[in-house]
Order: C-alpha cells, then structure tokens, then sequence
C-alpha cells in the first residue's frame, strides 16, 4: 500500500483499511494544528489508488470499512469520490462504509444531489472537525468556515442521509470559557444530531499560532478543572442520542459512552476523578501534546 508522509487517522479506525487518496490537508492553516505542516497537498492518481485496491484485494478481501487518507480527503471533487467509490466496490464488494476526515467547506463545494449520490455509494460516517461551537472561538481557531457554515452543511448531510461524526475540542474558547464553550456545542450537537461526539482537548503544539499567542499572553488555556468542569456540562446539556466517543490520549478523563443512557454513569465518573485530583493539579494547565 502507498503512503505518503504522515498518516493521520482516529483511534477508532484502527481496524480499518487506510486508502490513501490525497497527501496532506487541503486547509491547512487551522492555529491549532501542525499535522500537515511540513507536506504539500497533492491528490493520488488514480492509477495508484486502483493499484493499491489491487493489493489490498490479496491481503484483505473480506474488509468492510475503508478510510480514505489523508487531512481532508472529502475535498476531492463528487465525481472522483465516486470513481474511488466505485473501484472500492469493485475490488472490495464486502465494503459496506467509505469514511475519512472531512472540513465543513468540503461538504459546501457539492450540491445536494452529488452528497446523495456518494451516500447511496457507502461513503458516511464522515470524521468532522468542527472544533467548537462557539462563534469566537472557531474564528480564532481559523477553522475556514463559520458556525453559520457549520450549522447549514451539517444539516445538509442530515437531509442526505450522509451519517457525520461531530469533532470538538475541550478548552477551545480558552480561561474562563469553559461553561460558554459547553453551552455552545451542546446547542449545536442537539441541532445537527451526528451520529457520534468526538472530544479532544486543545494542546498548544510547538509551532503553531496558538502556541505563540500563548506566550505572548494573547490567549489563555484553561485549567484542568475548567476542562473537566466542560465535560461535565457538556455531558449535561446534550439530549438527543448519540456515542460520547472521548478515547482520545489527550483527555484526561478518556472513555466511551451511549448517550443517553450512560450520561449519569459518565458525569459522575468525571465527578470522582475531580474528587481524586489533587488541588494544585486541578488549577494548573496541564502539559498537553495532540500528537
């Protein structure tokens, strides 16, 4: 299989045939993020795509999920998505869902009917890195979409049939933000309903906007306690069903959950890990590292 740089995928892809389709991130400028930053973004010829599904034939024939890597490999246009669509199901007829990391201006750059289409050919389960909710905050991140923007697409994929998993960050609207910031994507989660929440937490990775801005005092993080206290809210205010999807080695307090029905068990196994932490730890920022 050809890979190219880095390949980024979410830990719950483990056991998912990795498809490389494009190299890099399309975007690329988030403040946060220094995944891609030493690679150029390029999209894989075809010819090399088919090669790879050759092998893959040999070595996985029966796979049912396949990752198209890699940043924002949505950004390919309907009609390629759909030449890959269709060799994967060519070679791998067992497939039954296409997925990969998508932005919000991937969905907007196809019309209603071309996410149809791709839908009817498997590809879901779309890894979507909204961030955050809160209008601010997704400016400073410079994420290339507004929550306007947010709001519409994911909606969009609603109406399509296209299932999304809803990405966020812990800590994104910085110090003192923490409840706002909860508030802000419970609303938007219970809006668009994705199938899965995914949280992270925001780390200030060296070399990024972010990192800089935190040591000129231009932006705060927020502290182990006003991360845990988010979770909390967060947890609280979300109502509609959907999988807390929180495994993430950044997150202090990691684990899986079915909301709605575990949201008590998971709030209160937040609630005693806070209970255990000692003070100093709880009002310090800790030493985060996304990747």
């Amino acid at each position: 299989m050809n890979y190219t740089g880095p390949v980024y995928r979410p830990p719950y892809e483990s056991n998912t045939l990795l498809l490389q389709v494009t190299v890099g991130c399309a975007h690329n400028q988030c403040t946060f993020c220094t995944m891609y930053r030493d690679v150029n973004f390029s999209v894989d010829k075809i010819d090399q795509v088919e090669r790879d599904l050759k092998e893959a034939k040999q070595l996985y024939p029966n796979v049912k999920r396949v990752f198209l890597v890699n940043g924002d490999a949505f950004v390919l246009s309907a009609r390629r998505l759909k030449v890959i669509a269709e060799k994967i199901h060519d070679y791998l007829p067992q497939v039954e869902v296409i997925t990969m990391y998508a932005s919000i201006n991937n969905i907007m750059g196809k019309t209603d009917e071309e996410l149809a289409e791709l839908a009817k050919l498997g590809i879901g389960d779309l890894w979507i890195g909204v961030e955050t909710g809160h209008a601010e905050a997704l400016k400073y991140l410079n994420k290339g979409a507004t929550l306007e923007d947010a709001e519409i697409q994911l909606e969009r994929l609603n109406k399509v049939g296209m299932t999304f998993f809803y990405g966020f960050m812990f800590g994104a609207a910085g110090k003192g933000k923490g409840i706002e910031n909860a508030q802000a994507n419970a609303r938007l989660i219970n809006k668009v309903k994705p199938v899965g929440i995914v949280p992270t937490t925001l780390s200030p990775n060296e070399g990024t906007i972010l990192a800089k801005d935190i040591a000129d005092g231009k932006f705060e993080l927020a502290t182990e306690r006003e991360v845990l206290e988010e979770q909390i809210k967060t947890l609280e205010l979300v109502d509609v069903p959907t999988y807390y999807m929180g495994i993430h080695i950044i997150n202090t307090v990691s684990f899986d959950a079915k909301l709605p029905g575990d949201k008590q068990g998971a709030i209160d196994r937040i609630k005693n890990a806070i209970s255990d932490m000692e003070e100093a730890l709880l009002e310090s920022v800790p030493e985060r590292h996304s990747i």
